[in-house]
């Protein structure tokens, strides 16, 4: 079924409520017959986007609540507007976690279809491999994931300057030294969650704090949970500034990825969560992929390397989750970075 019709008749339903299939029919113009509009109903029932009320005739069609926080948004079109002028949620959504808790599927079943058939390839793949030859895999996985995720944080080691300082130490000249360091620190969390794969599960603030610490180890980053107000450039999104409500944010996260049973979620939610919530000084992005990926890696799921991800677009994603709550966008990252994962290393 065509994205298109089925984003019209979101439109429809998003402006009329409760609707019978005739009546979105005629919300159409004439534009498809009545048994598309039909069938684009039915298709959306079952990938979980419309709820139904009552039966045959009388059937009545509903967005599904917090249906807005997977609808699909056209990023570059979102951001032609400043971000003065955005209309946004400008502080942490108390709701936001049990709305998440509330939508059991961030993951249409089409999408989840594709994700799993990934990783089937992922085990199969593996299973030809000593641990050795895992390892060796994984090390190059590492470099490219230690590069990327410190160049989205505006470090500026090329891949190459990468491999050199990580596998014979040698830093790379008209570089500063915390960008080393940054670079070290993310191989060292990476080998510590190889080594130890099942730190994160269950998943608690603790273990989210070592990982932190690790990352910004000699960078002059405070290691604590933070108190005190933090600014994100580029949008009027302000996170949480009270210490206990942060720890509290962070809770409630731990709480709500441990309940989800689906690994593809749990990974999601954890890139995205830490991330909104801010709970450190500095390093919540880089400290999110690496939490994300020790829960992949704990349930034997491919990493993620983010090796093909644009910087920009990689924010653009994500400030569109702080200012709308809205997973769209960074969800189509998730999925295009694991399917390049799995076809590139192992």
């Amino acid at each position: 079924m065509k994205k298109q019709l089925k984003y019209q008749v979101v439109h429809y339903l998003k402006g009329h409520g409760l609707s019978s299939s005739k009546e979105v029919f005629e919300g159409m113009d004439g534009l498809v017959g009545y048994a598309t509009v039909k069938r684009a109903l039915g298709s959306m029932v079952a990938e979980g986007w419309v709820d139904t009320y009552g039966n045959g005739k009388s059937t009545r069609y509903q967005l599904k609540p917090g249906f807005d926080i997977w609808v699909e948004v056209d990023l570059e079109q979102y951001f032609e507007t400043d971000a003065l002028e955005r209309d946004i949620i400008a502080h942490y959504n108390f709701d936001l976690l049990e709305h998440l808790r509330d939508n059991q599927n961030l993951f249409t079943t089409s999408e989840l279809r594709a994700m799993q058939n990934e990783q089937s390839k992922f085990t199969r793949q593996i299973q030809q491999l000593s641990r050795g030859q895992f390892q060796t895999e994984f090390e190059r996985l590492a470099i490219d994931l230690s590069w990327k995720s410190s160049q989205i944080e505006g470090n500026t080691y090329s891949l190459l300057e990468t491999e050199r300082l990580l596998v014979m130490q040698q830093t790379a000249s008209g570089k500063t030294k915390d960008e080393a360091v940054m670079l070290l620190n993310h191989k060292a969390a990476l080998d510590f969650i190889f080594e130890h794969i099942h730190y994160v599960q269950p998943l608690t603030v603790s273990a989210i704090e070592d990982i932190h610490k690790l990352l910004t180890a000699e960078l002059k980053v405070r290691p604590n949970i933070r108190n005190r107000r933090v600014g994100i450039t580029g949008t009027k999104y302000v996170p949480l500034d009270n210490e206990f409500q942060i720890r509290e944010a962070l809770q409630g996260m731990c709480d709500l990825v441990n309940g989800k049973s689906n690994v593809f979620e749990k990974a999601l939610l954890v890139l995205l969560l830490i991330s909104y919530i801010q709970p450190f000084d500095d390093g919540n992005k880089r400290t999110a992929r690496i939490i994300s990926n020790a829960i992949l890696m704990n349930h034997h799921h491919c990493p993620l390397s983010f090796r093909t991800v644009d910087p920009l677009h990689y924010k653009k994603a994500m400030l569109l989750f702080y200012e709308k709550n809205n997973v769209s966008a960074f969800k189509k990252i998730f999925m295009e970075q694991y399917a390049f994962a799995v076809k590139h290393y192992f």
